[in-house]
């Protein structure tokens, strides 16, 4: 696809977005809601990905959500979740998701009832791949596609069914440390860890080769090492992330967005919310040629510095100061590639080290190096 504009950003001129990449937003959801503090005079702008944060900060009582993305089917994914928030009951939602187990033909008959609010466009999208409402729409994309072939290909190379739903049942922090040094932490995980979640292999399976062109050193060491912390010091039973990869499902552990308790504030409030196939840069474009620039105060940045040169993440990082009110707050992660404010933008940025590190210790999504929380001054 081509952007809205001439105002591109880095990644959409290297990656490819002709099909669902995300069809879940694998960023964790209570980590972010802590990190931006949302109020109920916020104006909040969000990377949808398959938008479930963008859902979250609605939910968290935000005046107003704008979702941006590059990539329609992205953009198809949020609208879907949309309609479902306000065709179905909370239960339906769950199973049209694939959080919980259903079957293809009770999957499409509960798409046919969201069909209807659906535009013209993002329902030929679904229309044509009955196969991935079939399996549940937050299984439908690439990211998801390579942890099913880890869940069916590689996992049961190394652990059995039992083994699994042990580690799943958690235990106490000593009890989950013990566990996974003698019965989960074998040679055989070790090795086929680093085998799969290899350079290569998650260039070609899982994300698009162009996004690492900015990492250095080992992947699969620094996702390894982070995997272990999901594993022993957070406790597995609570962590949705981690049930989908090793059964398919979220079991009772439920990303912000899908949990009961959230369900009906989120269904009430989506009037407020809007998105846009448009890059970053375009919006802050927009916004300021409307005469409304600083009204937005929060910022849900997702990963999208990893895709970009230091040189082009500080240009952005001056334009998002430069658009918003002071108080305004980013925050965004790291995967491989470090991103932060540079020491250049210290007088318009400040950065929250100790409000970061203490969110990322507790980040269930756990393939992130680091999360970076800044504000404006």
């Amino acid at each position: 696809m081509k952007p809205a504009n001439s105002t591109t950003t880095e990644a959409a001129t290297r990656a490819d977005f002709s099909r669902i990449r995300y069809a879940q937003v694998w960023e964790d959801a209570d980590v972010l809601l802590a990190a931006l503090e949302v109020k109920s005079t916020d104006t909040v702008v969000s990377i949808s990905s398959a938008g479930d944060n963008a859902l979250a900060l609605l939910g968290a009582g935000a005046e107003r959500v704008v979702a941006l993305d590059l990539n329609p089917a992205q953009l198809a994914c949020l609208e879907l979740r949309v309609a479902a928030y306000r065709e179905l009951t909370h239960e339906e939602l769950l199973v049209l998701m694939g959080s919980r187990a259903g079957t293809a033909a009770e999957r499409h008959a509960l798409y046919e009832r969201c069909r209807g609010r659906l535009s013209a466009e993002v329902c030929a999208f679904w229309d044509k791949q009955p196969q991935s409402v079939a399996g549940g729409i937050g299984a439908a994309g690439k990211f998801e596609d390579y942890f099913r072939l880890f869940r069916t290909r590689v996992l049961p190379l190394v652990h059995g069914r039992k083994t699994i739903a042990a580690l799943l049942h958690g235990g106490t922090p000593a009890e989950r440390e013990r566990f996974y040094e003698e019965r989960w932490n074998t040679w055989r995980w070790r090795w086929l860890f680093r085998v799969f979640f290899s350079r290569f292999m998650m260039g070609r399976l899982g994300r698009d080769p162009a996004f690492f062109k900015y990492v250095e050193g080992s992947v699969a060491d620094r996702i390894l090492g982070r995997t272990r912390h999901a594993l022993v010091v957070l406790d597995p039973v609570r962590n949705p992330y981690l049930h989908w990869i090793l059964t398919g499902t979220h079991g009772e552990a439920l990303p912000w967005a899908l949990r009961a308790e959230n369900f009906d504030v989120i269904r009430a409030r989506l009037d407020r919310l809007e998105w846009h196939e448009l890059t970053l840069e375009a919006f802050l474009e927009r916004e300021r040629a409307a005469g409304v620039a600083k009204r937005v105060l929060k910022y849900n940045l997702s990963d999208i510095f990893e895709y970009m040169s230091a040189e082009n993440t500080a240009k952005l990082l001056a334009a998002l100061a430069e658009a918003s009110a002071p108080g305004g707050r980013l925050a965004y992660w790291n995967m491989l590639a470090p991103r932060s404010r540079p020491e250049s933008l210290a007088h318009r940025l400040l950065t929250r080290e100790d409000l970061a590190r203490a969110l990322f210790a507790q980040d269930k999504a756990f393939f992130y190096s680091a999360l970076v929380v800044e504000e404006v001054l």
